[in-house]
């Protein structure tokens, strides 16, 4: 059975696709959140999710032609009525 190296840390680590290198900066204005902390598995130097205050967010590679990345934003506390 494997298991995973999981690493969380709540300073920003900068990391990088062929086309875009991610600062702080740059993530929280595409999210439009502020940063809190953010996961790396196993040996990947791009983050497997991000949290802000306002949400988590799945980093998934996609490496058709290039190594880019999409972002799926979830609402950590999701209103129910």
């Amino acid at each position: 059975m494997k298991t995973s190296n999981r690493k969380l840390l709540c300073e920003w680590v900068d990391f990088s696709t062929d086309t875009e290198t991610y600062t702080q900066e740059i993530f929280e204005d595409l999210i439009g959140d502020e940063f809190e902390a953010m996961m790396f598995e196993d040996t990947n130097d791009i983050p497997s999710y991000i949290w802000t205050i306002n949400f988590v967010c799945i980093i998934k590679r996609s490496t058709r032609m290039i190594n880019d990345i999409s972002v799926t934003k979830i609402p950590r506390n999701p209103a129910c009525e």
